[in-house]
């Protein structure tokens, strides 16, 4: 089975938000190793209020009240367990400049009877005077990947807690080594499956 196999590092609650205060319940998580040298003031004053050692950043995720850990805890791969479901978030892998043909799957004009240096272009833009402009969001030519991508229902094939790994069956967004966000899935059931 193929899988793509991610590894918890650093991981722990840093901050709380609660509904009495903020109007929702929520942990904040630290992720990675941060310098102190690319932080801004607001970062540092956090982490010194804190007295947590810095990270490389911040994500929030939503609890229910009853569910609220501790600041300071260690999350494991543990969370997780073997056939459960997934969202994996990530920043998709950057391209560059792309055609139509390629970023948007566009069939291409003819190979032949006539047509010149346009096999791969997109045609027509829009109409004539008429309403005399392109509209915004057209298909067209342009950058292509390097976005916020989620992948829903992943499951996870099996959790090495010792070694903080989290093997999912499927591919990932994003290049090796780059951060991603895991979080239960929302489409699924929180269950094993038999």
């Amino acid at each position: 089975m193929p899988v793509t196999v991610l590894r918890v590092s650093s991981c722990r609650v840093v901050g709380q938000k609660t509904l009495d205060k903020h109007g929702y319940s929520a942990l904040q998580i630290g992720f990675g190793v941060g310098r102190p040298k690319s932080m801004t003031k607001a970062e540092k004053g956090f982490y010194a209020k804190h007295k947590f050692e810095p990270n490389k950043g911040i994500r929030e995720f939503r609890v229910d009240e009853d569910a609220m850990v501790e600041t300071g805890t260690q999350m494991h791969a543990e969370h997780f367990e073997a056939g459960q479901f997934v969202d994996v978030v990530g920043t998709s892998l950057g391209k560059g400049f792309a055609g139509p043909m390629k970023r948007h799957n566009f069939a291409g004009n003819r190979a032949s009877h006539g047509a010149s240096l346009s096999h791969r272009s997109h045609g027509s833009t829009g109409q004539c005077q008429d309403p005399g402009k392109v509209f915004k969001g057209k298909k067209m030519a342009g950058h292509l990947g390097s976005e916020r991508v989620t992948i829903q229902n992943l499951k996870v094939v099996q959790v090495d807690s010792e070694k903080g790994l989290i093997f999912l069956k499927g591919a990932v967004p994003g290049h090796k080594a780059a951060n991603v966000l895991i979080r239960d899935a929302i489409k699924k059931a929180r269950k094993a499956i038999q």
